[in-house]
Order: structure tokens, then C-alpha cells, then sequence
């Protein structure tokens, strides 16, 4: 009996619904979804025709038409409204109340149809491309709780006639799209119960709507990255979040007096704001996360200055705050929930306060770029949550406490650009999590220990610039995760050892300015996909050069976990150094299989040979360096089919032949000077004997600059007989290179 019902049943509702479809596109410019449509096609739960229910399924079908490919399969007539993907229907009323599509890859336009479906209560059609403008009459759903729009590409936000009747309108999300203008008045008008509004990562100008400072029900606010100008001004309303981060906002802190007990989160980074850092912050008693960096901040911090036990976060970087690093940050330091300190980029002077070893639960400290001396804080190993410690670039000086190894979580340690001593010590094999380790341009001296095999999580290790000396030992090999590597402008000597480039993960290798001694090694090259691959977008520095590297941490506090998580971003060349050794004997072929290399260089030593024919295979080299050598042959041809080569220097060898000027030779001025044997071709098929001269000034430049450059050429002039002579007895090689320039020179 139940079934002889249904059945007829479903039948009109998939015929009726085609039909009211098919008249919805018919006529476009007609409402058929009034009162007064006569027709009724489907049933509620209690088997009572649902005129108002039918009308809400045609009008998401209609909606469902204007996408060519959609994962809204299941929006179909013959399945029961409740199943349709995204949908939400009131079980009183059958009125659908709900509406969520985000993620769906949906595109082109909001349709206006939505704006029939009178008893919405939730929209969000976020992380999708709907573009163009916000249909007018979606503000006018009067049910409506919840709008999310955010993560799309719409342009305009409304008409400025608009007036609204959206009381009961709680969020409003309409961040990270391309909206535009300045953000108008009535939108702190908009409901009398709006709590959470996000406009962040849009285009707006102009100064913040005094309507929002006076919306008493608002509490999460978000205008950042936007370009807004103007003071922040004071809220009245009791706000929980304010995010105004990236702005062009100026003037100086407001107090925020109303706010005292009810703000947790207060993020005015990357802005102009102005003057001192006021002592009523302190008064935002339930505050959490505080984030002043990239602003125009100046003076000392007050002493009175202390913070709440809830503070999680203080990042204060990237300012002009001077004088002393308070000795009191928090209220009660035993207690303290602090986790994340940044003090970086600014002038402040003095010792490192012992009284920040006391708060216990810090897991990031970074108070690099100041002007900071004296001793790293001896209890520094009492933080054992401590997963980030950057001090450089100050003027610390001493040796690393050896109870750093109690900050065993530790992921990064930068001490790089101080003036430390001491050496190495074994113990810090204890730190078997780090990840980054960089002590570079100190004065730390002796050897690399051997127990260091045991941190084999390490990824950048950076000891450039110091006094180490003695050999490579095998503990570098149990570093298998490596990505940078160098050793440059120590006192390491040795041979270079046969695992050098077996690294799998190895981006950069750097040992210039050593003293290795030996061949490179040949026949042993790895398979790292970076030294294979590489990566065509990296740019390359104008001076070649791959000391540099740029290291972003980035640190992301949960706030429901209260911990951070760790994250960094290395940028740096894919490229070898070995400049500036004792090396001697001919390149290795396979060196020139590393097809991924954007960088190579092994000027100033005393290689030999010629240059291998693989030369033409590292179709991603930018720049090129084998000055200061020994090498003999020709000049290889297919250096021209090298397309992205922007800096060669082969000067200074024992190169012969012509070189034609029509392969784009002319490209690299001064790459082939100081090669006697070397001519380059010109017109008439004579052989121009003379070369440019080295990249640099010519020399008639520099005697113009006046008697002391005469002076300094005089001397080098000098020197280069002396160096001469000795080389004479030393290589047969290179004594007949010399011998040959100066038969040239007669």
C-alpha cells in the first residue's frame, strides 16, 4: 500500500521540478518562487505537500546549472534533500538553512538565485574562485547568521546604496579576495549582533570605519594586510581579537582600556606606528598573543612593563628599541606560559638577562641583530622546552656553555656573527634533534669532534669564518639529512674525502678559503636530486658567491596546545665551492654530470688538464669560475649552448686556440685574460693577441685614480716577479706557461 503511494508520488516530483526548472530559464527576469506559485511538487515528513521546500530544491538545482563540471553529483530530484552534499534542512519547517560549498572548486559568479532561499541561516562559499561582485540582495537575507565568502576573487563588495536588513548576522567573512575601496560605514552597522568580521588579505584603503570602534557586539576583528591608513584608534567594545597586521596605519598604541580583561590577541605588526611602547599594554590582563614587530617603535622598555602569565607570545622585532632587555617580562617567571620571545632587529644593549633562564616553558628566543655582549647566560640549559635559540649578529663573546645540551628538544641553534671562542665541545652530541647548526664568522678554534656523528638530524651546518683546522672526519657522514654545508675560510687541510658528494638531500657545498690539498674526488658522485635536478627559478648573487644563504624560520603557535611548531625555509644556490686551496691534478669528469649545479667554482688552485667535454650538460650553471689555474686545451665550445650562464671566468690558465666571436664569447668580458696562448678571432681572420683584461677596472682606470694606486700597482707588480719565480721551479707545467707569455712579450 506504501509503495503504490510513493511511487506516483516521485514521479510528479521529478517531472514538476524538470518543468520548474526549465521556466526558471525561460523567463530569468521572473520570480517563480513567490507566494503565490500555484503548484506544490514534493512532501514533508509528515506527508503534507511542501510548496516553500520544493522551491528550495529548484533553486540549488538552478544554482547546480551554471557549473559545466561539479562535485555536487548528488544534488539530483530522485535523492531526498537531506543527503545533498553541503546542505542543512531545518527538520521543523523542511526550509533549507544551511548552505556550505567550501572547497568545491566552484567559479564565475554568485548567483542571485541564493538569495530566494529566505530561511538560510549559514553560507559559506569559501576556498573557491567566485568572481565579479557580491550580489546585492544577499544582504538582504534577513535569517542570515553566518556569511563566509573568504578565499575567492570577488571585486566588489556592494552598492553603496545599499541598506541592510541583516539583524541577526553574527560572522562575516569576506578575507582574501580582491575587494577594493574603502571599507564603507555602514558595515559597523551592519547587524547590532555582529561578533567576528574578517576583511584581511583584500585591497582596502583609507582609515578605519569609526562605526566598528563603537559596534558593541563585535569581538574578533580583522583588517590585516590590507592598506589602510590612519591611527588604530580606540575600541570601546570589549574585543577578544584585533588583527591589523600589514597596514599603513601610524600614530602610537592605543591602551585599549576597554579591552583590559577581555583581549587575548593583539597583532598591529607591519605598520608605521610610532613612539614608545606605553606601560597600560601591561594592563591587558587576559592577553595571549602580542605582536608589535615591523613598526617604528623607539625608546627603552619601561621596567614597569610586566606582562600576564598567559602571555604566549611577544614579538617586538624589527623596531628601534633601545637601552636594556628588561629583567622582568612576566609578572610571576615560574609560572609563566611564554613560549615564544622575539626581541631581533633592534638596538638593545647590555648583557643577556640571566632572569630569562627562569621561564621555563619558552620554546623559541631570538635576539638577534642587537648589541648585545658579554657571556651566553651559563643556566641558558635550564629552558628544556627550548626548540630555537638565535643570538646572532651581536657581540657576544666567550666560549658556548656546555649546559646547552639541557635544551635537549633544541631544532636550531644560530650563533653565528659574535665573537665566540673556545671550541667544539664533544657533549653537543647530546643535542641529537638539531637540525640547524651555524656558528659561522666567530673565533672558534681546534677540530670537528668526532662524537658530533651522533647529531644525525642536521640539515644546515654553517662553521664558516672561524680557526678550525685538521682534517674531515667521518662524523660529517652520519649527517645523512644535509642540505648546506660549509667549512669556508678555516684552517682545514687534507684531502678532500671520497664521500663528499654523496649527500642525498645536499643543496650547497662550501670549503673555499682552506688549505685541502690533493685531487677532487672522481668516480663517487651521489644522487641528490637537487645536485640533479636543481631548481631553475633561484637567482644567483651578481658576485658569485655561495656563502650566502638566507634562512626563514618560521614558528606557528597552537594556540589549543599551547606549543609552537617549527618550520624553516632555506635559500640558497645549488652550487660547490672549492676555491681557494691546494688542489691540484685534473677536473673530474663526473663533476660535470651533476646536471642540477647552478654554480661552480674552483678558481685559485692548481688544477690541470683540460676542462671536460661534459661541460655542455649543466644546462642549469649561471656561473662558472676556473680562474687562477692551470688548465691547458682548448676553450670548450659548447660553454655557448650553456643558456642560463650569466658569469664565466676562465683567466689566468694555460688555454690556447681562437676564440670566435660569433658563439657569444663576447658575452663574458674579461673571462679569457691571462691566457698567452689564447687570441681572439676578428675581421680578416687575424688573431687579436690582446684580451680583455679580468672583470674589473682596466688599468689605465686605475692609474687615473691617483699616485696610491701607482704605488699599490707597483707592488703587486713586484710581488707577482717574486711568486713567478718561485712557481718557475715548482710546476713544468706552469713554467712553460710563463716561459711562453714572455716569449710573447718579446
Amino acid at each position: 500500500m506504501a509503495e503504490s503511494v510513493l511511487e506516483p508520488c516521485t514521479t510528479s516530483y521529478s517531472f514538476k521540478v524538470s518543468i520548474f526548472i526549465l521556466f526558471f530559464l525561460i523567463f530569468p527576469f521572473l520570480n517563480p518562487f513567490s507566494s503565490a506559485f500555484p503548484l506544490s511538487f514534493d512532501t514533508n515528513a509528515t506527508g503534507v505537500v511542501n510548496l516553500e521546500t520544493e522551491e528550495d530544491m529548484g533553486l540549488l538545482l538552478f544554482f547546480k546549472l551554471q557549473f559545466q563540471e561539479t562535485p555536487l553529483s548528488s544534488w539530483d530530484v530522485n535523492v531526498p534533500l537531506s543527503n545533498w552534499t553541503g546542505v542543512t534542512r531545518s527538520n521543523q519547517t523542511g526550509r533549507v538553512t544551511g548552505l556550505n560549498l567550501t572547497r568545491f572548486n566552484l567559479s564565475g559568479q554568485v548567483h542571485p538565485c541564493l538569495c530566494n532561499l529566505t530561511f538560510l541561516e549559514t553560507l559559506v562559499l569559501s576556498h573557491n574562485s567566485f568572481n565579479n561582485s557580491i550580489p546585492s540582495c544577499l544582504w538582504k537575507l534577513w535569517s542570515l547568521k553566518t556569511l563566509d565568502l573568504s578565499y575567492n576573487m570577488l571585486t566588489v563588495l556592494i552598492p553603496s546604496t545599499f541598506a541592510t536588513t541583516m539583524s541577526k548576522l553574527i560572522e562575516l567573512d569576506l578575507s582574501h579576495n580582491m575587494l577594493s575601496g574603502e571599507i564603507p560605514m555602514w558595515i559597523g552597522n551592519v547587524s547590532m549582533s555582529l561578533e567576528k568580521l574578517n576583511l584581511g588579505f583584500n585591497s582596502f584603503h583609507g582609515d578605519i570605519p569609526k562605526s566598528l570602534l563603537n559596534l558593541m557586539s563585535l569581538k574578533y576583528l580583522d583588517l590585516s594586510h590590507n592598506s589602510l591608513m590612519g591611527n588604530v584608534g580606540d575600541f570601546n567594545q570589549e574585543m577578544v581579537t584585533l588583527n591589523l597586521e600589514s597596514n599603513l596605519l601610524s600614530g602610537t598604541l592605543p591602551c585599549l582600556y576597554s579591552s583590559r580583561e577581555s583581549l587575548t590577541l593583539l597583532n598591529l605588526a607591519n605598520n608605521s606606528i610610532l613612539g614608545g611602547i606605553p606601560t597600560c599594554i601591561s594592563s591587558l590582563g587576559g592577553l595571549t598573543q602580542l605582536n608589535l614587530s615591523h613598526n617604528e617603535l623607539r625608546y627603552g622598555i619601561s621596567p614597569r612593563l610586566v606582562f600576564s602569565e598567559r602571555l604566549c607570545l611577544l614579538d617586538l622585532s624589527y623596531n628601534e628599541l633601545s637601552g636594556k632587555i628588561p629583567s622582568r617580562i612576566v609578572e610571576a617567571s615560574d609560572k609563566s606560559g611564554l613560549l615564544l620571545l622575539d626581541l631581533s632587529h633592534n638596538q638593545f644593549s647590555g648583557n643577556i638577562p640571566v632572569t630569562i633562564t627562569e621561564l621555563k616553558s619558552l620554546q623559541a628566543l631570538f635576539l638577534s641583530y642587537n648589541l648585545l655582549v658579554g657571556d651566553i647566560p651559563e643556566r641558558i640549559g635550564n629552558l628544556t622546552y627550548l626548540q630555537v635559540i638565535d643570538l646572532s649578529h651581536n657581540f657576544l663573546t666567550g666560549s658556548i656553555p656546555l649546559n646547552i645540551v639541557g635544551c635537549f628538544q633544541l631544532l636550531a641553534l644560530i650563533l653565528n656573527s659574535n665573537s665566540l671562542s673556545g671550541e667544539i665541545q664533544p657533549v653537543l652530541d647530546a643535542l641529537d634533534s638539531l637540525k640547524i647548526f651555524d656558528i659561522g664568522n666567530n673565533k672558534i678554534s681546534g677540530e670537528i669532534p668526532l662524537t658530533l656523528a651522533g647529531c644525525k638530524s642536521l640539515e644546515v651546518v654553517d662553521l664558516s669564518s672561524n680557526n678550525l683546522s685538521g682534517s674531515l672526519n667521518d662524523a660529517i657522514t652520519k649527517w645523512s639529512n644535509l642540505k648546506f654545508l660549509s667549512l669556508a675560510r678555516n684552517k682545514f687541510s687534507g684531502s678532500l674525502p671520497s664521500w663528499l658528494f654523496t649527500f642525498q638531500a645536499i643543496h650547497t657545498l662550501d670549503f673555499s678559503g682552506n688549505k685541502f690539498s690533493g685531487y677532487i674526488p672522481d668516480g663517487n658522485f651521489n644522487t641528490s636530486p637537487n645536485f640533479y635536478n636543481g631548481d631553475i627559478r633561484k637567482t644567483i648573487p651578481a658576485v658569485p658567491s655561495i656563502s650566502a644563504r638566507s634562512l626563514d624560520i618560521k614558528l606557528l603557535l597552537v594556540a589549543d596546545e599551547t606549543s609552537l611548531s617549527f618550520n624553516y625555509n632555506l635559500t640558497t644556490t645549488i652550487g660547490i665551492d672549492l676555491s681557494d686551496n691546494l688542489l691540484h691534478g685534473e677536473i673530474p669528469e663526473g663533476l660535470f654530470g651533476l646536471h642540477g649545479l647552478e654554480y661552480l667554482n674552483l678558481s685559485y688552485n692548481f688544477l690541470n688538464g683540460p676542462v671536460p667535454g661534459s661541460l655542455g650538460k649543466l644546462q642549469k650553471l649561471k656561473a662558472l669560475d676556473l680562474s687562477h689555474n692551470s688548465l691547458s686545451g682548448h676553450i670548450p665550445e659548447n660553454i655557448t649552448v650553456l643558456r642560463n650562464l650569466t658569469v664565466l671566468n676562465l683567466s689566468y690558465n694555460c688555454f690556447s686556440g681562437v676564440i670566435p666571436t660569433k658563439r657569444g664569447y663576447w658575452k663574458f668580458p674579461g673571462a679569457f685574460a691571462g691566457n698567452p696562448d689564447l687570441c681572439m678571432e676578428s675581421s680578416g681572420n687575424v688573431c687579436q693577441r690582446t684580451l680583455p683584461v679580468e672583470p674589473g677596472k682596466k688599468f689605465e682606470e686605475e692609474m687615473e685614480e691617483g699616485p696610491l694606486s701607482v704605488w699599490i700597482f707597483c707592488i703587486s707588480a713586484l710581488v707577482s716577479f717574486y711568486v713567478g719565480v718561485v712557481v718557475l721551479f715548482c710546476s713544468s707545467r706552469t713554467r712553460s706557461c710563463i716561459l711562453q707569455t714572455k716569449s710573447l712579450a718579446g
